[in-house]
């Protein structure tokens, strides 16, 4: 055999073997989209996204090694949703987390197969995003945040603190499909806790100011902040308003308290960021999100700032000092 064929021969041979473990190709990498309410230089978003990652990480996802994620925010602005959520479908992700109602259904009328895990959405199934808590049976599933009972709650709570309120008024976003099951459940018990109850929107801080400030001409009123991302990307607005125009109010997370507001009443949210990693790994690993059942909320909180209760001239009830998660001082 010629020298030259000895060697064609040889190097055809090693190229046919297989590779040894320290010569495998690199681990694939998996992408995720996020699709998010807030702005991005938001605290609270970061917070959130910070604890997402950190349970991801927990199940063996880390960043530029394994897994790789597209982050869209939208700061609330309804052209920005529908404009992100086409964005993020056309990478073609492995899976997109969902954050707030109002974003479920544009990236589902985007994708019907890309895998959805929704967080901070009130109303899974009157939404139209699952066909039932136990069985979504289609590409989204997820941890819902609010039961409407809550909102009953809030009236009741922000009763016992301000007990002279006769009027109530409901700051709600229109397009949040929980937005109109909250302010039913408010006006169903309102009577009988002798509050009359209005709703406004909240498309913008124009129209929340004005609604704000017409209501607080008249006396004996008490706002009720419904959940949705717009009254969390104008909260020092509404709490502004609330502490200038001597407004008592109650809110749906604890931040808004510990930004001024007076009291809330509502889920741990970093918990459920934490709880949608372990979604996003078991859907990365094969799973199906039509198999996993839609999670509610098992942690509530209230808070409450005794600062802006003196500002407002008023005197908790140790009743509430007492069932209270967290006094500010």
């Amino acid at each position: 055999m010629k020298r030259r064929d000895f060697i064609r021969l040889v190097g055809g041979v090693v190229a046919a073997w297989p590779l040894p473990a320290h010569a495998q190709q690199p681990e694939r990498i998996r992408r995720i989209g996020v699709l998010h309410y807030l702005q991005e230089n938001d605290p609270e978003g970061r917070t959130y996204v910070a604890a997402f990652l950190q349970a991801l990480q927990e199940s063996g996802w880390t960043v530029d090694r394994n897994v790789r994620i597209d982050y869209r925010w939208t700061g609330g602005d309804a052209d920005r949703v529908r404009k992100y959520a086409a964005e993020l479908v056309a990478l073609a992700p492995d899976v997109i987390l969902a954050a707030g109602g109002s974003h479920v259904g544009p990236l589902q009328q985007a994708t019907h197969t890309i895998p959805i895990v929704f967080v901070q959405v009130a109303d899974a199934v009157g939404g139209g995003f699952v066909n039932s808590l136990a069985r979504p049976g289609g590409n989204a599933t997820g941890f819902t945040n609010f039961q409407f009972d809550i909102s009953t709650k809030w009236l009741e709570l922000l009763k016992q603190i301000a007990p002279r309120m006769t009027r109530a008024l409901v700051l709600r976003d229109p397009a949040n499909p929980s937005g109109t099951g909250q302010f039913g459940a408010i006006q169903a018990v309102a009577s009988s806790f002798g509050v009359e109850v209005s709703p406004v929107g909240l498309h913008d801080a124009g129209e929340i100011e004005r609604g704000v400030t017409a209501f607080a001409r008249g006396s004996n009123g008490g706002l009720i902040v419904t959940p949705s991302g717009l009254a969390i990307v104008h909260r020092e607005l509404i709490i502004t308003l609330a502490a200038r125009l001597q407004v008592p109010a109650i809110y749906p997370f604890r931040y808004f308290v510990t930004g001024g507001g007076l009291i809330s009443y509502g889920p741990d949210v970093v918990d459920q960021y934490r709880r949608a990693a372990g979604y996003v790994d078991r859907i990365l690993k094969g799973e199906k999100p039509a198999n996993l059942p839609v999670q509610q909320s098992t942690k509530v909180e209230m808070v409450i700032n005794l600062k802006t209760a003196q500002a407002l001239g008023l005197t908790v009830p140790q009743s509430l000092l007492i069932r209270a998660d967290e006094v500010i001082q």
